[in-house]
């Protein structure tokens, strides 16, 4: 009897790689015209990135260089979840935008319905925020990802753990 072959469907942020695009905008922020003298400031904290400015443009531009340091290094944009703009102190505002870990259940059921439906022989199982994938043939598990990979879920996937 064969040994099954089995692989993880994750949903995951590098937060280094994260991290360094947000320095990457600190930078750009101190070295751009349009923010000589302002207040602007974007900081990471556990899973959200906390932004201020004078008003919603400059707000809106910090976000904009944000995802274009993001796309440069390869991270997922989807991951990006801006909550609403706040009144601040001294006439500025705030902005919380909420960094989205992991598959939540109503995905999860969305992606495990996707991969039955394909009728390939393989098992599926959630475990809290990811997918494993079970299968004796390793081209039925290459299939589920080509399928996952063609599907859109509303989250970016990434499949480690190919045993």
């Amino acid at each position: 009897m064969s040994k099954d072959s089995s692989f993880d469907v994750v949903s995951q942020v590098d937060m280094q790689e994260l991290d360094n695009a947000l320095n990457q905008t600190k930078k750009e922020i101190s070295q751009r015209y349009d923010f000589r003298g302002s207040t602007a400031s974007i900081e990471l904290n556990d899973n959200d990135i906390k932004m201020a400015a004078e008003d919603d443009y400059k707000l809106g531009a910090i976000l904009d260089m944000l995802r274009q340091r993001m796309a440069k290094r390869g991270l997922p944009l989807r991951c990006l979840e801006p909550g609403k703009i706040e009144a601040a102190s001294k006439g500025t505002v705030r902005q919380i935008v909420k960094i989205k870990q992991g598959i939540d259940k109503d995905k999860a059921r969305d992606i495990v319905a996707a991969i039955k439906s394909s009728k390939l022989k393989v098992t599926t199982q959630q475990q809290d925020d990811q997918i494993r994938v079970t299968g004796a043939k390793k081209d039925d598990l290459q299939a589920v990802i080509q399928l996952l990979k063609a599907g859109d879920f509303g989250v970016d996937l990434q499949f480690i753990n190919m045993r």
